[in-house]
């Protein structure tokens, strides 16, 4: 992901502001890669590391980490959000 790209989320998501409700938050955290795609994440970082990568490879790699960063921001939002419902 550029940096661009990440920024925007960022302001964007702002995971910083505990805004979710309680159960957008609860769903949010449960969001995750199936077991096949951590699998397969697992089998092209071991690619990624001897060096093997096709170009589609490479930028099925990029997808992942895109979408890992995504999932990322949007639950430390849900995390945050938990805890401020918590604690009112």
């Amino acid at each position: 992901m550029t940096a661009a790209i990440s920024s925007i989320l960022d302001r964007v998501i702002a995971p910083n502001e505990p805004s979710l409700p309680p159960a957008v938050a609860e769903e949010f955290l449960c969001w995750s890669f199936s077991p096949h795609d951590q699998e397969r994440m697992s089998v092209l970082a071991a690619k990624a590391r001897a060096g093997n990568l096709s170009t589609e490879e490479q930028s099925e790699i990029d997808g992942f980490e895109r979408v890992s960063s995504f999932l990322g921001l949007l639950k430390s939002k849900a995390r945050l959000s938990q805890q401020c419902h918590r604690l009112n």
